[in-house]
């Protein structure tokens, strides 16, 4: 329970119907779950809007309503604010009922195209090793300690963040690391909380169905640095082209990280196989178990990061020398046979990319590579032919099959992709709409010594059909294919 005036630090209130100082039980922006004595907050969203169930949640027991726009009928028993931005108003108050969680505890926001699930999650797991109570809200999965918590988008929204922030405090957790997508940033769900540091990956083509323009998409991420405040500290990729830019007009402490230049926290790649990497990081040489220059970009994120936390240089090299990614993440198991089948959650181009330049150094040169991708459904179209034209230039063979085509036709989408191909590129190409029928095939293609990669949904284990949620683990599907393969 909070008391209403004490709740709206923040706000920017355009008018108030009624009193102020009454107390409320609850906040929801979801009307079907408004119980007597509580706030809803009225948001408008890409399907539907909640200005049309004001009268519904008061008739559930709403006794405050939020909202842009005020309705026709007003009730005297019930208090009205009208705000510029629910988004934003939901997360300061949010904040606030919550007893402003993110200031009792060290939160890091990762954000960037590519790496953040695997940035926060080592993290996560640096810091377990390291002794700390920590919390983990990811792609993947939010963590508190030990304890596992299915997770439904990459950042929850408002509520839910600052509810299971809330929950971390009391559970004791002293660090907390977090995925900042550019959705949340841009609808206000990491509005009004309080990090200790921030980094970024990279930037690279997502989210133009939402976004619309890559500027804009750019703005947003950027926007995240320019909110924090001087105590924070900003950590950026020196290497990409966007990295400098992000931090232009951020009050925090700025700090970069480098596979290429001089940085703060600099590193060179000395080997790169399947036994990890080997490589320095500020002149100290050190193995991980992870994979990939990709991944040597990761490690010096995670290592600045802990450095900026506080932590021992020497002690942070030793336990993240130890450590393996997310699930999902360059994710491989080999079968008997000596085939490696790779799960991986690109899907973009440029993490395809990224990983299918990673398999062609761990190549000697005569295994073929296997890419099996498909893309979304109901997402950027504009990626489908460019992801099936990387495919096809780093693989020796294509299968092109469904992702989670949620409310749109698979065979559209495969065609959407076809269309990225060349002759050369279609001869070594096939399409093959059921995923697991795919997965089958290009295991029954390889041969001892082959590589396949399966791409785009990584640590899924589900696909997207229509609205429903079918039972589907990549990995699992290929490890049962490479069991019943070895029967034979």
């Amino acid at each position: 329970m909070a008391n209403l005036q004490n709740i709206l630090y923040k706000v920017h209130l355009k008018a108030v119907h009624g009193s102020t100082g009454l107390d409320v039980t609850d906040i929801q922006i979801d009307s079907r779950k408004i119980t007597r004595g509580a706030l809803f907050v009225a948001i408008r969203g890409e399907h539907s809007d909640g200005h049309s169930f004001i009268n519904k949640a008061i008739e559930l027991g709403a006794v405050a309503i939020v909202c842009e726009t005020l309705p026709s009928k007003l009730y005297e028993a019930v208090t009205y604010l009208q705000v510029t931005d629910s988004h934003e108003a939901v997360a300061y108050m949010a904040h606030q009922f919550y007893g402003s969680p993110s200031e009792k505890v060290k939160l890091v926001g990762v954000t960037g195209t590519n790496g953040k699930t695997t940035i926060a999650t080592v993290l996560f797991k640096l810091f377990s090793q390291l002794g700390y109570t920590c919390g983990l809200i990811s792609t993947v999965q939010n963590q508190i300690g030990e304890k596992i918590i299915p997770s439904t988008h990459t950042t929850p929204d408002a509520i839910s963040l600052n509810a299971l922030l809330r929950n971390m405090v009391d559970e004791g957790c002293t660090h907390v690391f977090m995925e900042c997508s550019s959705h949340a940033i841009h609808q206000h769900r990491i509005t009004g909380l309080v990090f200790t540091g921030a980094l970024f990956s990279n930037i690279t083509h997502d989210h133009l169905d939402y976004h619309k323009t890559f500027d804009e998409y750019i703005r947003v991420k950027k926007s995240f640095f320019d909110g924090l405040n001087s105590s924070a500290f900003a950590i950026s990729n020196a290497d990409d082209k966007r990295g400098v830019v992000m931090l232009q007009n951020t009050v925090a402490r700025q700090y970069f990280y480098s596979l290429k230049t001089m940085a703060s926290f600099k590193g060179k790649i000395l080997e790169n196989g399947l036994s990890g990497l080997v490589m320095t990081v500020n002149d100290r040489e050190v193995h991980f178990r992870l994979i990939g220059e990709f991944n040597a970009y990761n490690i010096l994120a995670i290592y600045g990061a802990a450095i900026c936390l506080g932590e021992d240089s020497e002690a942070v090299l030793t336990a993240l020398s130890l450590l393996t990614s997310a699930e999902g993440r360059f994710d491989y198991i080999i079968s008997k046979n000596r085939v490696m089948g790779i799960v991986d959650y690109a899907h973009t181009p440029d993490a395809l990319e990224n990983v299918l330049a990673t398999i062609k150094k761990l190549r000697k040169g005569y295994e073929q590579v296997i890419t099996v991708v498909g893309c979304g459904g109901d997402r950027d179209k504009t990626k489908r032919p460019i992801m099936a034209e990387v495919a096809a230039g780093w693989s020796d063979k294509l299968i092109l099959t469904s992702d989670n085509p949620r409310t749109e036709d698979p065979e559209t989408i495969l065609r959407e992709m076809e269309a990225g191909l060349n002759s050369a590129a279609k001869r070594k190409s096939i399409t093959i709409t059921d995923r697991r029928e795919a997965i089958k095939a290009a295991v029954k293609l390889a041969k001892p010594e082959d590589i396949i990669l399966i791409a785009g949904k990584g640590h899924e284990k589900y696909q997207d059909i229509n609205g429903v949620k079918h039972d589907f683990d990549d990995k699992a599907i290929l490890k049962e294919l490479f069991e019943s393969q070895e029967k034979k």
